[in-house]
């Protein structure tokens, strides 16, 4: 029988052939039998063989296990059941032009959850633990959440692959996986320039596909004050780059929440002060400090001014806004570069100083901070500071987490933190704002949170780490470039064991494969080398 025959007989779905003919065929055509690339990021435990069963989009489906405690109707499984779909078979509207094996059999992808939380919001405490085995038209998934359910099929969709003829399939695989650290998160900082919503969520989808689970959302800062506060509108009315088109509205904020949580990513927002406030002070009167020159009123401003009641008053109620808008038990409250110049130049501010008995400004901020500490207390908010807090805070009991941010020896700086008892997430090695080749992604691979010296108790007080994408070179137009696959890299080392990924060499291929598929998800992936992908981005 000719090749072409054998060709046009396959695609017309009239001939069933032997696989080792097809075999034969193919290497006579010099086409390739892909197979799969991997898992980003690497599981715990992965057992694959090279036995492999056909996928057929028409036969495909998932379901609830008969003992699950979730089952149809749960919001977060069922959403994802849809998406999912049309990652794993991409081209399934024409599904019908696909070379199939057995397609009067059906795979169904059975899901299994312990705990109903489909209704629930994920929190620090949040099991993302699964485990997936796939064999001959079955695959079973089980999890003791929702959230380990949405890990698992991500992993799912990672192992499914296509022939040149585009047909589908996946290998008798056993997975047993859970994160390694807890907190895994990203950073963006839509203040100094503004990323609208639309671009958020893409964030959001392609954190899912690297099980990143936190969204720090830097929300306001020097520059501007996007976030439309119902308290006080003045806020984004007056402190806005623009009050109608650069805002995020209290709907929009819904919406990021919302997409988060089917997406099993907490919402983190980060409202910074003392510092970084010259927005506020724009709809917001008394409540910088006003710098004086030659002890005369200069007409400037500086940080949020501490010593006024007035302050502090408008602090616990733009605050119970936050917290009744943000369901997150955790918030930022920042602390990071306070410049003291302005305060030092103020005399009320050196007035009150000396009635306080304080000998610097650090504990001036430090009394601050602790006001500021005991209001989201009071909200039954766990704060999360910038380490320059912690490095100048006596009273360290007050404090809870600290996020570890300076350039140094940053691993010194996460063992004070934990010897004095306080957990720590640390970002000091994940900075990816400034520009920079994407082939130095090894050095946001190669690194060792827990490097230091320290008890098995304190080290396990280092909660997690996070990417941070600041916004002074960053807007819409190069986030996605910026941050992927770089962030990838340090995704796997947050997730994965670290033994197992600690060679660059062998991550290389299966974060290349990865960022394929990022591509063909529609993130706009930077390259990491001379190659190509199979399915190039199509602007999508």
């Amino acid at each position: 029988m000719a090749d072409m025959e054998v060709i046009n007989m396959v695609s017309s779905g009239n001939y069933r052939p032997n696989f080792n003919l097809l075999l034969l065929i193919l290497l006579q055509l010099g086409l390739k039998l892909y197979t799969v690339g991997g898992v980003w990021p690497l599981p715990q435990t992965f057992t694959s063989s090279t036995e492999r069963y056909p996928l057929n989009p028409q036969t495909f489906y998932f379901g609830y296990g008969g003992q699950s405690a979730a089952q149809q109707g749960c919001s977060v499984l069922d959403a994802a059941f849809k998406r999912y779909f049309s990652l794993i078979f991409p081209d399934y509207i024409s599904a019908s032009l696909v070379l199939r094996f057995n397609e009067d059999k059906v795979f169904t992808l059975e899901i299994t959850v312990d705990h109903n939380d489909c209704d629930s919001y994920p929190n620090e405490d949040s099991s993302e633990k699964y485990n997936l085995n796939v064999s001959a038209r079955h695959a079973s998934l089980h999890a003791a959440t929702v959230w380990g359910v949405l890990r698992g099929l991500e992993t799912f969709s990672q192992l499914v692959y296509q022939d040149d003829f585009g047909a589908y399939f996946i290998n008798r695989t056993e997975i047993e996986d859970f994160p390694r650290f807890q907190f895994r998160g990203i950073l963006l900082d839509t203040s100094r320039h503004y990323i609208p919503v639309q671009a958020i969520l893409k964030t959001l989808d392609a954190m899912t596909y690297s099980k990143f689970n936190v969204f720090h959302w830097h929300i306001v800062d020097d520059p501007s004050f996007p976030y439309q506060s119902r308290t006080f509108p003045d806020l984004s009315s007056k402190g806005a780059f623009h009050p109608m088109t650069h805002v995020y509205t209290q709907s929009d904020v819904r919406r990021v929440i919302s997409y988060a949580r089917l997406r099993g990513i907490r919402v983190l927002p980060e409202f910074d002060t003392p510092g970084h406030t010259k927005s506020w002070g724009k709809g917001q009167p008394d409540l910088l400090t006003p710098c004086y020159k030659g002890g005369i009123p200069s007409g400037t401003f500086g940080p949020v001014n501490p010593v006024l009641p007035s302050t502090y008053r408008f602090m616990a109620e733009l605050f119970k806004e936050v917290s009744s808008v943000f369901p997150d038990s955790y918030i930022h409250l920042g602390g990071d570069e306070v410049d003291f110049s302005c305060w030092r130049s103020n005399p009320d501010i050196r007035a009150f100083m000396k009635k306080m008995g304080f000998g610097d400004f650090t504990k001036l901020e430090a009394f601050y901070i602790e006001n500021i500490v005991n209001i989201t207390k009071a909200l039954r908010k766990t704060s999360i500071v910038w380490q320059d807090v912690f490095d100048y805070h006596e009273r360290r009991s007050s404090l809870s987490v600290v996020e570890v941010w300076r350039d140094g020896c940053y691993l010194c700086e996460v063992r004070r933190v934990v010897k004095a008892g306080l957990r720590v997430i640390l970002a000091s090695p994940w900075y990816l704002d400034k520009p920079g080749p994407t082939h130095n992604w090894s050095r946001y691979y190669n690194v060792w949170p827990l490097a230091f010296t320290g008890t098995e108790e304190q080290k396990k007080l280092v909660i997690g780490g996070e990417v941070c994408m600041w916004g002074e070179y960053v807007d819409s137009t190069n986030l996605n470039q910026r941050l992927w696959p770089r962030a990838s890299a340090a995704a796997e080392r947050l997730w994965s064991d670290e033994k197992e990924t600690s060679n660059v060499a062998n991550a290389l291929p299966r974060l290349q494969d990865f960022r394929c598929k990022l591509l063909r998800r529609g993130i706009q992936a930077e390259p990491l080398y001379i190659g190509y992908c199979r399915h190039e981005y199509q602007g999508v």
